[in-house]
């Protein structure tokens, strides 16, 4: 299972956010900027986030982006659900109506283990966790360039 740039990037843009959280909203064009994702490709993202109440919009030179909810209230699997939909491997974990086999099938148990677990991993990880480890990594990555 591979996940697409969609929800690479908007985990990308949702950690810039965070990374601001409590102050002025981010400019789209600045978060484009830090996290080398087109400005276009942004907008795109942004959209269906906003419409799941994940983040807000505010018009104006001081407008831009910026989180509704705490970071430690957002987890990654809300983002990745959020702009992907399902993660199942199988269209049959999500709906076993989907194949006449379901009952006899063995490898549709590994493909509903997989999914819990790649769900439960994802639910693991908050906007505040992985911002702790960009500051972190930030720190590290600025003693290797002195």
């Amino acid at each position: 299972m591979r996940l697409s740039t969609k929800a690479r990037y908007a985990a990308r843009a949702m950690v810039e956010l965070a990374l601001n959280y409590n102050g002025d909203p981010v400019k789209l064009k600045d978060i484009a900027h830090n996290q080398d994702i087109s400005i276009k490709y942004l907008e795109q993202l942004m959209t269906p986030l906003r419409v799941s109440g994940f983040v807000r919009t505010q018009k104006g030179s001081r407008g831009g982006y910026s989180l509704i909810r705490p970071p430690e209230q957002i987890t990654l699997y809300d983002i990745v659900h959020c702009v992907e939909g399902s993660l199942a491997p199988a269209d049959c974990v999500d709906n076993p109506a989907v194949c006449k086999r379901v009952e006899k099938c063995v490898t549709r148990n590994i493909w509903v283990k997989l999914h819990q677990v790649i769900v439960k991993e994802l639910q693991s990880e908050t906007l505040a966790n992985l911002v702790e480890e960009q500051r972190k990594k930030t720190i590290n990555d600025s003693r290797t360039a002195i």
